[in-house]
């Protein structure tokens, strides 16, 4: 059981180094008066110890809130005389290990609790939850005090990982190095500059290997900066290029599988989609190139190259975009009562489904009808959701999309052709010794099928082609930067985009 008098000792057990002399309850805080203990303490000017008192002089600093309450500590300290008579420093103010700190108005206690708090928080949402924890302090001070956290120490890594985030998107960015092998944060340069990084590099020797994504401005500083260092790609950045490349033959050839999967296949601006291609080949063998094509066409330069890049212009029909309905529950329902009745009119079928809970409009209806899509066995399968079975990994797919899947990819040679370098590529992002000419071969396999979007991945690896093989043979790679920039959006929109780089920079490496 704890007496009245070990109390404040027990609640105020951070401040041992005092002796506290009364703790006086003043409603809104709490008042605690103590003074420093009658010990010798060594000159910070030639560290012989004294005790001769000099002066007293007062320190009033706050303390940890208790009861919810500020705590107001009043300390009364010596000023004590150096016995060393040629000392150049006569007197001095003693300090509180622990407790006081030199200029400071907070106990260190109370310091580091609002250290751990602004680390987390910042500015305003810092100050918010400090005031409700009974230690009001403004957001200025806030920040004042996460700038002063002194940053961790690191040792210049031996593999740095490296990636860029955006300051403000489209306009300035910065880039972020982090150890690859520890994951902890090394640095934050201002830009992304390739002068600036070789820069950092030439002054931290001993970096052997860098891991890094595609930008061509990082492969350079590193080449210029350390020629002999082994560059090492993102598998992630390469899957998800190659992924977008398969997306776009997917929906290239949505006109040869769309039959496969059920979905009718619309008519509609066929004509001039055909006219269309004609009219820019004819122009291309004529030896006119795409821009010129653009003017006298009176079409944008991308759909151009997009008509260009195929070579039939059945390629060029795309299957409809299914969203899902208010009629889809009825849609069973709808097809029986056709097929029994094919002569009855919408209205009357819009009366019956209504009955049975539609709540959608008579427009609605009428357009569902019209695409065809009561006639279709299953919702229509967007490029993107196949493009999305088609990357899945095979064993989470269940029966009927693999079903489904087989059905698409086996209506087109190209789809076909497809679905095999996709399985082969996924394999290749496993790292292994003999990935280099695994992928020399998976090269060779995809050049020699028609699918343009895929060469033009080819030939995006072969610019990085040193950097993608260490990629598939390392087992380094870039994730690290890549979930500092996930935290590193949190921060910025905590502090809703008005801090300077100093201050962000100072936050991504506490973290």
């Amino acid at each position: 059981m704890i007496k009245d008098g070990d109390l404040v000792g027990v609640v105020f057990a951070g401040l041992s180094g005092l002796v506290i002399d009364d703790v006086a309850d003043e409603g809104e805080r709490i008042r605690v008066r103590a003074r420093s203990r009658k010990v010798p303490v060594r000159c910070p000017g030639c560290a012989v110890e004294t005790a001769c008192v000099h002066a007293w002089c007062e320190r009033t600093v706050a303390d940890l809130p208790v009861d919810g309450r500020p705590v107001l500590l009043q300390v009364r300290v010596r000023r004590l005389l150096c016995r060393n008579r040629r000392c150049p420093q006569r007197t001095f103010r003693e300090q509180i290990p622990g407790v006081l700190e030199r200029y400071q108005r907070r106990t260190a206690r109370l310091g580091a609790q609002v250290g751990a708090v602004v680390r987390e928080l910042a500015g305003r949402a810092g100050a918010r939850v400090l005031t409700l924890l009974g230690v009001p302090v403004s957001r200025h001070t806030a920040l004042r005090a996460l700038l002063r956290l002194p940053l961790p120490d690191v040792t210049p890594p031996r593999v740095p990982g490296v990636d860029d985030f955006a300051l403000r998107r489209s306009h300035s960015y910065a880039t972020v190095l982090i150890d690859a092998q520890t994951r902890r944060r090394v640095d934050v340069l201002p830009d992304r500059r390739s002068g600036t990084l070789a820069a950092w590099l030439r002054e931290h020797p001993g970096v052997e290997v860098v891991c890094r994504d595609g930008a061509a401005g990082y492969a350079e500083a590193v080449h210029q900066a350390l020629p002999g260092a082994l560059q090492v790609g993102d598998r992630w950045h390469i899957w998800h290029n190659f992924a977008q490349a398969a997306g776009k033959e997917v929906a290239v050839h949505s006109g040869c599988w769309a039959s496969a999967s059920r979905v009718r296949s619309l008519d509609g601006g066929k004509t001039t989609t055909l006219a269309r291609w004609h009219q820019v080949h004819d122009l291309l063998d004529a030896g006119v190139g795409l821009l010129e094509c653009a003017r006298r066409l009176n079409l944008a330069l991308n759909t151009v190259k997009r008509y260009a890049r195929v070579d039939e212009p059945e390629q060029m029909r795309r299957a409809p975009q299914y969203r899902p309905t208010l009629v889809d529950p009825y849609r069973d329902y709808l097809r029986q009562r056709r097929a029994d009745e094919p002569g009855v009119p919408v209205l009357q079928r819009l009366r019956e489904i209504r009955e049975r809970g539609y709540t959608g409009s008579q427009n609605l209806l009428y357009r569902y009808i019209t695409q065809g899509r009561v006639e279709d066995d299953r919702p229509g399968l967007s490029p993107r959701r196949l493009a999305r079975l088609l990357l899945a990994r095979p064993g989470t797919l269940k029966p009927d999309q693999h079903e489904l899947l087989a059905k698409t990819t086996g209506a087109c040679p190209q789809m076909s052709a497809l679905a095999a370098l996709v399985r082969a590529f996924a394999r290749l992002l496993v790292p292994a010794a003999d990935n280099t000419d695994r992928l020399q071969e998976w090269i060779t396999a995809a050049e020699e099928e028609n699918l343009p979007h895929v060469h033009s991945f080819i030939r995006g690896l072969r610019l990085d082609q040193n950097a993608v093989c260490a990629a598939l043979t390392s087992e380094y790679h870039n994730g690290g930067p890549e979930g500092v920039n996930t935290k590193t959006k949190l921060i910025k929109r905590q502090m809703y985009g008005r801090a300077g780089f100093r201050l962000l920079r100072h936050r991504i490496l506490l973290g």
